[in-house]
């Protein structure tokens, strides 16, 4: 009587249907992870994990920037043996992906960012770059399975506070460390929304507070960063030291001016500022400014193998990917993040194959045809 009761279906959530969540071995694209990824947590991890800073514009032209770059294949090549290994800064992988630092893995899985990299671990042991937004201490992380780690930093304005994250980090073995440049202070509009659908009593406390002291949204994290604080912390960095957000080519030229061994093209995945340019569109003349002398990675909208090559053509090291591996891991724990992964090297295999690209030497501009908006 009460499973028949009216008031049943009330008390549903209405933010998911309730049909059949397909099994991981039943999922073929890393886009059929969010799916269950949707199915599987609240309604405030999903917002937390989709959502793109204001109108979410730079979040939808990050996916539509692919869809203006045309492979052009080669003809009659022997690609009876693909060859994806390759090198950045010192860091040796088996394929050209890594995993893009994104923080507070603990709502996805009980264990965190621990689970994240012991997924990385089991698709051919993939880099991952760990947030300093992390759920888990970075040694922990770090010590959870062999495969390399990287740090991702958010300066702290205290240049003895970053000295000292440093170098705890790099004594747990960070092979690399990403600065976090981008200057924005973003403001997010799902989030605002789900306060008045049953938020925690924690972020509506913050939300109301952030309201009565800074009236106009612009929190003070991260506005204060300069070239100089740069200058002050790169003695503290014995490892390659990448520089994350760079979408010019003349703050990629700064870069190096500054003693940074890689830059890392990234618009935090559309949650930087809105109305920022894609950085598909952008990663050709960073690399033409970096002109070879410091390797050039990239992320932001990557969800197929062939978004990969694409950016290999225009000029990328390495891409990294971030949504898709949340997607795998809230699913599924850490055998979903193995699963997104390999999934992406397989098709990148398979675009390698049929543009007749068997090498990623092979790989150039005359792989791609861009018609950019």
């Amino acid at each position: 009587m009460a499973a028949g009761a009216p008031l049943v279906p009330a008390q549903e959530d209405p933010f998911r249907d309730h049909s059949r969540v397909p099994g991981m071995d039943e999922l073929v694209t890393t886009l059929d992870f969010e799916g269950a990824f949707h199915a599987k947590v609240p309604r405030e991890v999903y917002d937390y994990t989709m959502y793109g800073e204001g109108s979410e514009f730079t979040l939808r032209r990050n996916r539509d920037a692919f869809s203006w770059v045309e492979l052009v294949p080669n003809g009659l090549v022997d690609v009876s043996a693909v060859k994806t290994e390759t090198e950045v800064a010192g860091t040796r992988m088996a394929f050209p992906i890594m995993l893009s630092p994104t923080s507070g893995h603990g709502s996805l899985y009980k264990e965190g960012e621990i689970g994240t990299h012991q997924g990385a671990n089991g698709a051919s042991a993939t880099p991952y770059i760990v947030s300093n937004g992390s759920s888990f201490p970075f040694d922990k992380v770090a010590a959870a399975a062999p495969s390399p780690v990287w740090f991702q930093l958010y300066p702290q304005q205290s240049v003895d506070d970053s000295r000292d994250t440093l170098e705890r980090v790099q004594a747990a073995g960070a092979k690399a460390v990403a600065v976090t440049l981008d200057q924005q202070a973003s403001y997010y509009e799902r989030p605002q929304h789900d306060l008045h659908l049953g938020a925690p009593a924690r972020a509506r406390a913050l939300a109301a507070r952030n309201r009565s002291t800074n009236p106009y949204r612009v929190p003070d994290r991260r506005i204060w960063y300069s070239w100089k604080y740069i200058d002050d912390i790169r003695p503290f960095i014995k490892v390659p030291m990448f520089a994350k957000g760079i979408l010019t080519a003349e703050d990629a030229r700064l870069c190096i001016e500054h003693g940074f061994d890689g830059v890392y093209v990234s618009n935090h995945g559309g949650r930087s500022l809105d109305y920022d340019p894609s950085t598909l569109e952008v990663l050709a003349e960073i690399v033409d400014a970096v002109g070879g002398k410091i390797p050039v990675i990239f992320d932001s909208g990557v969800r197929y193998g062939a978004d990969v090559l694409k950016a290999l053509a225009l000029g990328a090291k390495a891409v990294c990917v971030g949504r898709v591996a949340r997607w795998g891991l809230g699913a599924f724990g850490p055998e979903g993040v193995t699963r997104v992964i390999e999934i992406l090297q397989g098709e990148l295999v398979m675009a390698m194959a049929q543009t007749g690209r068997p090498t990623l030497a092979s790989i150039d501009r005359s792989l791609v045809r861009t018609r950019f908006l």
